[in-house]
Formats: C-alpha cells, sequence, structure tokens
C-alpha cells in the first residue's frame, strides 16, 4: 500500500501575514500579545502563523472576516 503524507501547512512570519491581512506589523504584535491569534513561537522573538488559522480566530472575536487587500499593479 502507497500511502501519501498530507502536505504541510504553510507557515507565514509577521510580515507576510500582516501584508496578508492589510494591517500593521504592530497591529499582528499586539494580536500575539492578547492571545487573539493562533501562533507558534519559533524563537522568543519569532512567531509563525498559518494564514487560515489566523482569519478563522479573527472572525471569532471580532466578528468580521479578513478581507485580502488587492495587490498593487
Amino acid at each position: 500500500m502507497n500511502e501519501t503524507l498530507p502536505s504541510p501547512i504553510p507557515l507565514l512570519k509577521k510580515k507576510p501575514l500582516a501584508l496578508l491581512l492589510g494591517v500593521s506589523s504592530r497591529t499582528i504584535d499586539n494580536w500575539v500579545a492578547q492571545r487573539a491569534i493562533p501562533y507558534i513561537a519559533a524563537s522568543p522573538r519569532m512567531h509563525l502563523f498559518e494564514l487560515e488559522s489566523v482569519k478563522q480566530a479573527l472572525k471569532a472575536k471580532f466578528g468580521v472576516e479578513a478581507i485580502m487587500p488587492r495587490p498593487h499593479c
């Protein structure tokens, strides 16, 4: 039997997450400090985030869905 492993969930650093959500890096820091969004502490100064989990947490906490900003042309 040839089983395939599930594909890994892509993890984002703070700046790419902030860009995708259309907020500042400082806002991400605030949400982490408030424990408003899930994260993985890779080190004391670096957190990793899974986009869909963050979006679900924001919807649960604030009652709004994250809208992805359009890329600049």
